[in-house]
């Protein structure tokens, strides 16, 4: 028989984010299994400067950032009244998703097929695709119907 006790569902606040949130929360409550909602504020934004940020960006706005995440996930949690626990990390989102999934003993990771994009998915890659290749647990991938 199928234990599922803990379920990690990242999110990048995208709307493409919010169907894997709902089908982890779902799960959750038919499984009675604790919700892990997790945001990963990318390391790049650290050491890939660009036209409009020429200098990688300062401690202070690492910590803003991490500040927004935490807020970030209250608001999604309060918005679709969930009982969940939230993780805000600092890294690259595949390789600290998949390291919470370890650490936070998932046994089930819960993800969208597409997130924000643009230039960073074409020198990263796809984060899900990441993930589903090296995490621990089994992963359900949410293909969002708009996105």
């Amino acid at each position: 028989m199928v234990s599922i006790k803990r379920i990690l569902v990242p999110t990048d606040f995208s709307n493409c984010a919010l169907p894997a949130v709902r089908y982890g929360a779902e799960l959750a409550g038919k499984f009675s299994a604790e919700l892990i909602l997790l945001h990963v504020v990318p390391d790049t934004v650290l050491a890939l400067p660009d036209a409009v940020m020429p200098n990688p960006t300062p401690n202070a706005d690492l910590n803003a950032l991490t500040d927004s995440g935490k807020q970030g996930l209250a608001n999604l949690i309060a918005a679709e009244k969930l009982s969940a626990r939230a993780e805000v990390r600092i890294g690259s989102p595949a390789g600290e998703i998949v390291a919470a999934a370890t650490d936070l003993h998932a046994d089930l990771v819960c993800i969208a097929t597409h997130g924000r994009n643009g230039l960073a998915r074409v020198i990263l890659g796809s984060v899900a695709e990441q993930v589903v290749r090296h995490a621990p647990c089994p992963v359900l991938t949410v293909r969002p119907k708009s996105c």
